[in-house]
């Protein structure tokens, strides 16, 4: 075989394993699947806690705590998932600052966004009680 031959058969070998790795990378890598947006959340209760640890300035010793069922909800042209969620947290002084709606959206079951409120997304929640955000704590060990 001469060196022109070797070269060809050594270019076709190489094209033929880059065309057998993109064959297997599609198999495996393939079309992300499409997650439907509205599963129903089944852990909010524990995500909005996680959320709200990490946000709230004092997540210790929170007041007043209410939480709604989810509920489909309109948000722009779809509809998702929304929690509402009631508290009264402390600041940086350690002061209560009053009673604040936040709203929860969910987007394959899991939450996705947690802003405050309007009267227009919380305004007319059913409301039932929060006992678990109210007991809160950071640590191994509540006081």
């Amino acid at each position: 075989m001469g060196t022109h031959a070797k070269h060809v058969c050594r270019l076709a070998g190489l094209a033929l394993a880059l065309a057998l790795a993109g064959c297997g990378a599609n198999e495996y890598l393939g079309k992300p699947k499409e997650v439907d947006p509205n599963i129903v959340p089944v852990d909010y209760k524990k995500e909005i806690m996680d959320t709200l640890q990490h946000t709230l300035t004092d997540p210790t010793n929170v007041r007043d705590a209410f939480i709604s069922e989810p509920a489909l909800a309109p948000v722009g042209r779809d509809q998702r998932y929304l929690v509402c969620v009631r508290s009264n947290s402390r600041g940086f002084q350690r002061e209560y600052t009053g009673s604040k709606d936040r709203a929860a959206f969910f987007f394959g079951g899991h939450l996705n966004q947690l802003i405050d409120a309007t009267k227009e997304q919380c305004g007319n929640a059913a409301y039932k009680p929060f006992p678990e955000l109210e007991k809160m704590c950071l640590g191994k060990s509540c006081e």
